[in-house]
C-alpha cells in the first residue's frame, strides 16, 4: 500500500516546521550516522529514493557524485528541492519507479523503508537496479521502536521519568499505526533478522550496521536525546552488492 503523509497539509507543516528548526533526531542522530557509511562519492551514479527535501541528494552531488537521482512521492516535498545541475528528481512512489539494470554505484535511503509494506520487494528491486560492488546504504526506525502494537511510547513513572519501552510484540511483525502530527500514521516493524536476511537473499553482503546514538552537539541542544542510550531510535545499514 502506498501512503502519502507528505502531501498531507498539516502533516506536511508540521513536519517542514520542524526540519527547518535543525535542532531533530535527524540532524543530530541519523544524518550523521548516514553520512559516515557513505563511500567515498566521486564520480558515483547515485539512487536516493524517499529524497524528501533533497538535503541528502545535495550533499551526496555537493561531495563528488557525478550524478544523484532523487526519488519522491510528494510533490511538496520535491517543490522544496534545491536545483542542481547534478541532481535529477522524479515524482513516483518506491513501489511503482523502475531503473534499468545496473544502473547506480549507490542507492540510498533516509527513513523511508518503514513505509514500505514489501521489504522484501523492494530489496530485490534494488538488487537490479546496482552495480555488482555497488553499495546500498539505508536507515530505518528501529525494529524494538515499531515493535510494541499499541505505539504508546515510553513508560514512565508517577514523576514522568521514562523507566522503559515497550517491545512486548516484536515476534507479530507487520502493520503499525500511530499518532504522528496526524492520526493515522502507518509503519510496518520488521525484526532485525528480517531486515538483515532479505538483504542476504537478495545478493546483498552486510558490511556495517549503526545504532547511532546523538553527536554531542544533539545532547547540548536536545538533552532529551541521552534517552538513546536506553533504546535506539534509528538502525543504519550499509550493504554491498555481491557480483
Amino acid at each position: 500500500m502506498e501512503q502519502n503523509l507528505y502531501d498531507n497539509p498539516v502533516f506536511f507543516n508540521m513536519y517542514k516546521n520542524l526540519r527547518e528548526t535543525k535542532i531533530t533526531y535527524n540532524d543530530f542522530i541519523e544524518q550523521p550516522a548516514i553520512r559516515r557509511l557513505l563511500p567515498n562519492l566521486a564520480n558515483l551514479n547515485v539512487l536516493d529514493l524517499g529524497c524528501g527535501f533533497g538535503e541528502l541528494t545535495t550533499y551526496m552531488a555537493d561531495n563528488g557524485a557525478m550524478h544523484v537521482t532523487g526519488v519522491d512521492i510528494s510533490e511538496k516535498m520535491l517543490a522544496m528541492t534545491r536545483k542542481h545541475q547534478r541532481i535529477d528528481y522524479i515524482h513516483s512512489s518506491m513501489e511503482e519507479v523502475q531503473f534499468n539494470p545496473n544502473a547506480f554505484d549507490l542507492v540510498v535511503s533516509s527513513l523511508a523503508f518503514h513505509y514500505i509494506e514489501d521489504y522484501n520487494s523492494l530489496m530485490s528491486r534494488i538488487s537490479k537496479w546496482i552495480q555488482p560492488n555497488g553499495y546500498l546504504i539505508f536507515s530505518t526506525e528501529h525494529p524494538v521502536v515499531l515493535a510494541d502494537q499499541k505505539q504508546e511510547g515510553w513508560i514512565k513513572d508517577a514523576n514522568n521519568n521514562k523507566i522503559h519501552w515497550p517491545i512486548a510484540n516484536y515476534g507479530e511483525e507487520g502493520r503499525r499505526t500511530q499518532f504522528w502530527g496526524i492520526d493515522g500514521v502507518i509503519k510496518y516493524h520488521r525484526k532485525l533478522s528480517t531486515l538483515m536476511n532479505v538483504l542476504i537473499r537478495n545478493g546483498f553482503m552486510i558490511q556495517e550496521i549503526d545504532e547511532p546514538e546523538s553527536i554531542p552537539e544533539g545532547l547540548e541542544q536536545m538533552p532529551k536525546l541521552i534517552s538513546e542510550r536506553m533504546r535506539p531510535s534509528f538502525i543504519v545499514i550499509k550493504a554491498q552488492k555481491l557480483k
